[in-house]
This record gives structure tokens, sequence and C-alpha cells, in this order.
């Protein structure tokens, strides 16, 4: 049933005022005292961090504690309290009389009550170890992943239980809103089954709705895109439509068109029912000539998924306000993303993330809750589990966003690799219970077995889907990206991804501090930094270890820029034109704590190196380059978007990164929502070894840029790509490196400039942070670099006039032998 946002005649009040929390022993009386104040939604640490009573920096467990948040009510008469999230076995009094006792912090409960004057309202958190301890069971295997392994029998996050990559941060409280529902209205409508779909021209979209009270005679009606149409009432308690909608601007991921919505409104005699929006789109799997690929389509056009794995923005407090949700999300869909995965081993986010996904065009890979673990069958817990699914698909029925139902992560994976017959990978009874709630509630979704599945083994990498760590975690060289044939990578490309700053405080060697937020495998004699620097020596032909005594400033700038470099390499071979792959989305989008964790975005939300290389990966207009052996070098130009685009192709071999060798120029149209692969060898009217592949003689050129211009030639290039004969590890010069800062009113921005190649350019100014970073700049091109403010960045020293920090930096490139210095006007 879909969300229904407001109703004439229904009072809904957010109880999230006047709450205290107390902390006992399992089974106290938690009385003592007068509690301290408490945010509801919100969780338990995050007030007792308020309180500076717990510290996420060292978090305390409160699994072995119950959690008692008292409130007081006021009212007369019948109401429904609603409870949408309480983590995790909870019971909940009014009065001092059990209403409702919840073991699943993915289930919201409705509950009748009757109002009297004042009542206190109190929800007691059980402590989830005991509990567990009493859990019996033996389980088919036991995975290293997440503990204890009882953790398998609770409807909990495994977010806090998962050592070697995430903080032990407890989610124990009411983190989802509570609310008192009062109906004033005649007639109550408790349920509308929404439902749209886009066959490529015309729009449709079916709605019921169940209503109590409704008088004999009553007439409704629907409006939905400048549409309106009768509702029917069939005597008893329903009123439905059908309506058809010509024409209608469909619902598109943001990469390839607008993610057009359309708001939903019925009537029912005096009640206005508001539905939300709804975006009119088809999806398809396209399964390739063997049956066994993974491509998405949207409303019939094939769609390169790019994106990354979701970790909450608020690890503490779990918010899913669209506050929290609104920066991280936006900086995804500015970064090119198309698609984000919420994974197993999270939570369900809130209503106000699939808005935000439907409004920014961002499709939703959705897990089921589940992973890793080997799960219980009995009946109870498989209701539970039906009932979880049928709220998530209830209360996201309208989302057009939401693209993909799985049924969790690496199950089948964790039983293959512990060497268990082929037999047991599966748990049909489970696997049931949640594909038969997505066919049922929405037909129109993707489902997926499991998170990676599809293949003789279930993280084979050329069918189905597969978590990728062939480039990453498996140490193979970039090439294992086009042999391992990879159809969609739902997980990828784990590094250590170092920021732009230092945020413990401590050099990123190898001090205690710092390697402890490194992310590992439990039971691995390794960690991610060690895959890092396994690429750092095969890119940047240096010693990793032996670079980071010696010149630890060149050592952590090499670092920031290789994962990027690995990162944007792959996606350029996946996308292009002939790849077998359709999607891939990184492990992870966000550190869940500060550090050099998976995430190509830090804990505070700035930026990575590896996100401003993602961001050129996932252009919707991309230029790349390929190493095709004895076939030389090939040109692929991708576009994404809706109309053909008419430009030229500029191909330049640099020797010494300042003499053009060769200097070819070719018009070209890239058709709409299409790609054109060329042969470099094409441009040119004579023979010129682009990849050094025959040898004669000394290489004359050390790097190749390709360029796609528009009309206007003397303007930035839509995009370029670079290709490295002899590797990446220019040598050190004076390159001719300028900056100059220009105050443009609003904004400061830096014009750069080189005369010899630069790599990996970027900025260092403590009061600014720039758009774009890490980028190579060719000569004869100038780039314009918007700065931003930093957060805190102050305004007492070195101001401009008007009141605005002043830019005072140095501009970097690794190949420099110098920063360069700027400043702005004072």
């Amino acid at each position: 049933m879909a969300r229904i946002r407001s109703v004439t005649g229904r009072r809904q009040t957010l109880l999230d005022q006047g709450w205290t929390l107390t902390v006992s022993a399992p089974g106290g009386s938690g009385e003592g005292g007068e509690g301290i104040p408490a945010r509801v939604p919100g969780t338990a640490a995050e007030a007792l961090q308020a309180a500076g009573l717990w510290s996420a920096a060292e978090p305390a467990s409160l699994h072995d504690k119950d959690v008692v948040y008292r409130t007081r009510l006021t009212g007369h008469g019948p109401r429904v309290l609603r409870f949408r999230g309480l983590a995790t076995i909870a019971e909940v009094r009014l009065d001092g009389e059990r209403i409702l006792t919840s073991d699943s912090m993915y289930l919201a409960h409705e509950v009748p009550v009757t109002l009297n004057g004042e009542a206190e309202l109190s929800i007691r958190f059980h402590a989830l170890h005991p509990v567990l301890a009493a859990k019996k069971g033996r389980a088919r295997w036991r995975p290293k992943l997440a503990e204890p392994a009882g953790l398998r029998f609770v409807r909990t996050t495994l977010l806090g239980h998962m050592p070697g990559w995430c903080p032990p941060i407890h989610a124990v409280g009411p983190f989802r809103p509570v609310e008192l529902v009062e109906e004033t209205g005649s007639c109550r409508v408790l349920a509308a089954d929404l439902r749209s779909g886009y066959d490529g021209r015309d729009g449709h979209l079916s709605l019921r709705l169940t209503v109590e009270g409704a008088a004999p005679g009553a007439t409704g009606s629907v409006e939905v895109a400048g549409l309106t149409a009768p509702l029917v009432f069939d005597g008893i308690d329903g009123f439905s439509a059908d309506l058809t909608l010509p024409g209608v601007e469909p619902w598109w991921p943001h990469t390839r068109g607008e993610p057009v919505l359309h708001g939903v409104v019925a009537r029912v005699g005096s009640a206005e029912i508001d539905l939300g929006r709804v975006g009119f789109r088809s999806l398809e799997v396209d399964r390739g000539p063997d049956g066994t690929g993974f491509a998405l389509l949207v409303n019939g056009v094939r769609v390169f998924c790019r994106g990354g794995c979701w970790v909450p923005v608020d690890l503490v407090g779990l918010s899913s306000d669209r506050a929290a949700y609104e920066p991280e999300l936006r900086r995804m869909r500015d970064a090119g993303a198309n698609m984000v995965r919420v994974g197993g081993t999270m939570l369900y986010e809130g209503d106000a993330f699939f808005e935000l996904c439907d409004e920014l065009g961002l499709l939703v890979w959705q897990d089921a809750m589940f992973a890793n673990f080997d799960y219980p069958t009995d009946a109870a817990f498989l209701d539970s589990v039906r009932a979880e699914i049928a709220q998530l698909l209830d209360r996201t029925q309208a989302s057009p966003s939401l693209a993909v139902l799985c049924g969790g992560s690496e199950m089948e994976q964790q039983a293959a690799m512990l060497g268990l017959p082929r037999a047991s990978w599966v748990q049909p009874a489970l696997a049931a219970a949640i594909m038969e709630e997505a066919a049922a509630r929405r037909p129109d979704l993707i489902r997926v077995a499991n998170s990676p599945s599809g293949g003789a083994l279930p993280f084979i990498a050329n069918a189905g889907v597969t978590h990728y760590y062939g480039v990453g975690a498996y140490m193979k060289p970039l090439e294992d990206a086009r042999r391992a044939g990879v159809r969609f990578a739902s997980e990828c490309l784990a590094f250590a991804n170092l920021g732009e700053d230092d945020p413990l405080g401590v050099p990123a060697l190898h001090h205690p501090r710092w390697k402890e937020r490194v992310p590992r495998d439990p039971g691995a004699s390794w960690d991610f930094e060690d895959v890092r620097e396994h690429y750092l020596e095969a890119l940047y032909a240096v010693d990793p270890r032996r670079l980071r005594y010696e010149d630890p400033d060149r050592y952590r700038r090499l670092s920031r820029a290789v994962t990027g470099e690995v990162m944007q390499a792959v996606f350029d071979e996946w996308r292009r034109p002939g790849s077998t792959c359709a999607g891939g989305l990184v492990w992870q989008w966000r550190d869940p704590s500060p550090g050099a964790g998976w995430g190509v975005v830090a804990a505070d939300g700035t930026p990575k190196p590896a996100w401003h290389a993602l961001k050129r990966a996932f252009r919707p207009l991309r230029v790349i380059l390929t190493d095709e052996g004895v076939n030389g070098l090939a040109v692929h130009l991708v576009n994404d978007t809706a109309r053909p685009v008419e430009a030229l192709l500029r191909l330049t071999a640099w020797r010494d990164g300042a003499v053009p060798v060769l200097k070819a120029e070719r018009p070209v149209t890239l058709p709409a929502r299409g790609a054109v692969t060329l042969a470099a060898a094409e441009m040119s009217d004579r023979f010129f070894d682009t990849t050094y592949t025959y040898r004669f003689g000394p290489i004359p050129h050390d790097v190749v840029t390709a360029q796609l211009l528009s009309a206007e030639r003397d303007v930035e290039p839509i995009d370029e790509s670079h290709y490295f004969p002899k590797g990446r590890s220019l040598p050190r010069s004076d390159l001719g490196l300028t900056a100059v800062v220009e105050d443009q009113g609003a904004d400061w921005v830096l014009r750069l400039a080189t005369a010899r190649f630069a790599c990996s350019v970027h900025v260092e100014d403590e009061r600014f942070r720039a758009d774009d970073a890490w980028f190579h700049l060719p000569p004869g091109v100038e780039r314009v670099v918007r700065l931003r403010p930093r957060a805190g960045s102050g305004v007492e020293d070195g101001m401009a006039s008007a009141g605005r920090p002043v830019p005072n930096g140095e501009v970097h490139a690794l190949n420099a032998l110098a920063p360069v210095r700027y400043r702005g006007n004072a």
C-alpha cells in the first residue's frame, strides 16, 4: 500500500519533545533519577553522547544494558500511536500497561489507544546480549564478517558489529519517528494501492483507496499530470480508477534524461488525500545473447549504472530526515552517479531518502537486510520477514527510483567460499518469503536472488551480478577488469582511500591510531592499505615502504592519487563500447568514521581525491583511451545524454610533456544515448606508434591526450583522457605551471595553465577547497577551477574588504619540482 502523505480530517502529531532516557542493568527498574534529555527520533548513543556519558571515538557497548525512554501524552478520546522503528527488543507501556512488544527494528507498528487526559508513554529497549545468549540453534556455517553469531536470530542491523571496518556503535532506541494520530473526519482512508507504469509512449496509473465510513453514493476523483479521472465506488469500502496518460513525460535516471515527477491527489467526498509524487518508467533486464548478463533497461534504454554502496550519514543518531540525506545524495548526483545500493549490512533508509533519489534521478538497488549468515526458517521468523519486506515496499510503492530488490548480501558467496555443497548455498524459505512479497507489491522491480549470484560460483564475475575485487583486494593488474568479463559489479574497487587531510591528527603512516581505522577483513593478514600500496608500486614504480619513511609527503600525495587513477581506469574499461559490463557500484561511498576508509567521501562529507576521479569517469559525455595491443590505441566516445553531440576530437602525443609530436583532429557526431569507437591510427595519415607496441627505436612521447571539444574551440574541453605509454611516473621538472586568482564577485576562481604536462594537479588552501582536483593538465588549455570556502574557515585573518576569505595557497602537481603559490587581492 502506498504512503499517504496527508488526509483531510487526520491530525498527525510528531512526538519529538519531552523525552528522557535512563539506563539500567538488564531487568532493572530504569527509575534512577529524572533521566537525561533524549531526541526522538534518535538513539541512546546520541542522547548519551550529548550528555557527555558516551563517545563515538571510544564507543562503549549499549547491548548489555536496558534503556528506557519516557514522555508524557495529553488528550482525550481514541488515538493511534505509530512507531516507525524501534531498535531492537522493545516493550512499550502506556501508564504502566503493556501495549506493544517488538523484536525487529525493521517493523513499524500502529497501536490504537484511548487517552483520558495525561498519560506516561515509556519504551524499554532490552539489552540485546542476554537475548542473543538465550537463542539456540546450530547454523550450517559461521561467518567472520559480524559478531556475535546469534545476530542471525534477531532482526537488527549489523552496523556496529562488523570489526575491521565499522566502529562498534550500537543501534538502540526509537531511531525512527513516533507519532500520535487522531481521526476527526467522517470517513477514514485506511490504505491506498498506487501503481504506475510506462509503455514507451503513454503512462498508466491505477489507484485503489480503501475507505471506512464513506457515505452511500459518495463520489471521488484522482488528479495526476493535469488529468482528472473519477474514482469508482464498489459499494463497500473501495474506490478505484485506472488512467492512461498519453505522451506523459517519463522518469529517467539523471544521466539519461530528466527525473520527471507528477503529483497525485485523490478526493473522496470532502476529504483530500495527498499521495505524493509518482514517476512513469519501465524496467527490464537484458541478459544478453548467452542469458547470463545483467544490463538494466529504463524505458527501453540500456543504462550503464554507476555509483556507490551507501553508508548511513549519521552512524550515531541514524537520522533519516531530508537535511541529513540531501547533501550526500546531491554529492553522488553531482559526481555523475546514477545508482546507489543500500546493502544488506546496513539498514532500511527513511522515506526522505527515496524521495530525494526520485528527485535527483538516482536509481536505488535495495538489499533486504540479510548478510552472510545462515538464517532461521521457523514460521515466526519468516512471518516477520514477510511483514518487513511488505512494509518497505508499501511505503516506497510510488517511488520510481527504487529499481532492484535483492535478497541480501553474500549469503550464497559465504556458503560457497566456506566449502559447503552447492545445495547449501541458497536459503529457499527465506528467498521465497522476500521474493513473493516483492512480486505481489512491486511487480515492476527487478528481483535479484542475492548479491553476488548468477554464475557457476556465486561470486564469478562473468555471469549475473558480482562483487568484483580482482582489481582491488586480489591485486590483479588493471587488465583484469576486461579479462574477468564482468557483467555487473554490485560492489567493487575497495581501497583504503586517503582524504585531502589527516583527520586523525596523525600522519598517514603506521601510527597505531591511523592503522586501527584502515579497513581489513577479519582474520586476514593484510589490510586495504597494503592493497593501495600494491597499486602505488605498480602504477608509479616506487617502493611504497621506503617512500613512506624517506619522503612521507610524497608518499601521501601519490597515495591520494593512485586509488582514483585505478578506479577511473576500471570504469573507463567498463564503459567503452564492446564491454560486457553494464554497471559498477564502488564499495563504499562514504566512510563511517574518520580515517583512510573505503569511502570516496570522508566521514565529514568532504570529497576525497578518489571522488574527483570518479566524477571524471562517470561523466555522461566521456572520452576513453584503451591500449589494444598490436591494434594500437582506441578512442571511445560515449554519449549518455538524450541529444546527439557535434564536436571535434583532438589527439595529441607529447614529448617531454611539452612538444606535440603527433597532432590530429577530426569532427565527430556522437549519437544520442550511444557511443563511437575510433582507432587512433585513423586520425593520422602516417604511422605513429601511440602505444609503443612495435618499439622501433626510443619511444618518442610520454603522454597521449584525447580531447573532445565543442564548436567554440577556445573554451575548456567537454572531456579529455590521457594515456601514458611509459607509465604514470613522469619525471619531475619545472612545468611552467601558473595560477591566477580571479574575483568573480560571488566566487573566487583559479585560472591554471602549464607549459609542460602536469600530473594530478591539486590545490591546497586552508580556507578553500577546489571544485575540481587531482586532474591532469596538458599544455595549451586553461583550466578554471572554482574555489569554495571551507566550513569554519573564519573571517578574522587575511580578509578581503568585502568580508570574504581570501584565497591563499598552493597548486601542486605530482611531476612538479615545487608547488606554485597564489594569493587573492586583499
